[in-house]
């Protein structure tokens, strides 16, 4: 645990423009303290190698502690934990990534340690192949409690997330922003949720502004936190394949869906198993053998549908009206049911938590 002084200095050290966590790293590990940094001179900063004169002018800029006392004051105010790289909290696979942040924050009930921990990424446009699988598989895993990582986004992300909550495991969701935002913001409806299932993460402050940049940076904690890497599904080209790379850059585990190969949004899956960079999986045994996990007979069983699922009178109106259908959008479903839409979509997301309904793509849903 950083000292309030400490933590201002690291905040700043953090905020050094192009010093990246990599050479953060090498002037703590040389100098010993962020604080000792900005106060070391020019000369002896210059010394060290890979650092470099246009490093050393940057961490001489005045606005560097200014921004830092204002997160700091955020992060105090909202209650807002940290780690830092070198607390025996810090999650330990995040600890072999030489460009792993040198602090992130965190906000929930996070606990990595000495956890089988998987992260799964996929397309923010997810069929119904890809988030029934999704779903099948994080269910098969439960009785291993693996920790479920994703990035909270549409699609597989946010299929994930809620399919951990469901099964009772944690799921951390890792941001692209500070934690005083959510982002997509219809995904505030399970904020809380995810905080008393796990919690959120993020190196970024609250000042910190949406940029693509973000989410690629974002990409690398992802693949960092976990023993391996699962991609559902993704088009030729996605934020999910980088995902894989970096993944495959840490020397972890890249495991891919295969799909049809006529299938948009099963391309790049099957390129990285076409091209040796993930393992096929089609179930989770296949997982579970080439991680190495202990085996537990429930894993290689088959999956079945929970048969007795309790609910509520008005949610049991609404199930046996899916029932009867394939699938039907949201408005209808208020109408069939003789309900105010806003109370209807209250509803089906409380059966979305108790795995009752699927959501599909164009606010349809979908009897499980």
């Amino acid at each position: 645990m950083l000292s309030k002084n400490e933590l201002l200095y690291t905040l700043a050290l953090q905020r050094v423009p192009n010093l990246g966590d990599t050479s953060a790293k090498k002037l703590l590990h040389t100098i010993g303290s962020a604080e000792a940094i900005f106060k070391e001179t020019k000369k002896a900063l210059l010394k060290i190698d890979g650092i470099g004169a246009f490093r050393v002018k940057n961490l001489s800029e005045k606005r560097l502690l200014e921004e830092a006392e204002e997160e700091l004051e955020f992060i105090t105010n909202n209650e807002i934990s940290y780690s830092y790289f070198k607390d025996k909290s810090y999650p330990e696979k995040l600890k072999h990534c030489l460009d792993g942040p040198i602090l992130f924050f965190y906000k929930g009930n996070i606990d990595l340690q000495n956890k089988k921990v998987i992260s799964i990424v996929g397309t923010r446009n997810v069929t119904s192949y890809g988030s029934g699988f999704c779903e099948k598989l994080i269910a098969a895993l439960t009785p291993l409690n693996p920790v479920i990582v994703s990035g909270f986004a549409y699609g597989v992300d946010i299929t994930a997330h809620k399919a951990a909550i469901k099964n009772g495991l944690q799921t951390i969701a890792c941001l692209a922003h500070g934690l005083n935002q959510v982002y997509p913001k219809e995904h505030q409806k399970y904020v809380s949720s995810v905080k008393a299932n796990g919690g959120f993460i993020t190196e970024f402050w609250s000042t910190d502004l949406f940029d693509r940049a973000n989410f690629l940076q974002r990409n690398r904690i992802i693949a960092g936190l976990s023993e391996a890497t699962v991609v559902i599904e993704s088009a030729e080209k996605g934020g999910s394949l980088v995902t894989a790379d970096i993944a495959n850059s840490y020397h972890r585990d890249v495991f891919a869906v295969p799909g049809r190969i006529t299938d948009t949004q099963s391309q790049g899956c099957n390129n990285l198993i076409k091209s040796q960079q993930a393992h096929a999986l089609t179930n989770a045994a296949d997982l579970v053998y080439m991680l190495g996990w202990e085996i537990e007979a429930e894993v290689l069983k088959p999956q079945q549908t929970k048969l007795f699922i309790e609910l509520t009178e008005e949610e049991q109106i609404i199930y046996d009206f899916l029932n009867e259908r394939d699938k039907e959008a949201l408005d209808i479903i208020a109408l069939s049911c003789k309900m105010p839409t806003f109370k209807a979509a209250s509803i089906l997301l409380n059966m979305e938590l108790k795995g009752a309904v699927r959501p599909l793509p164009g606010k349809l849903f979908q009897g499980v």
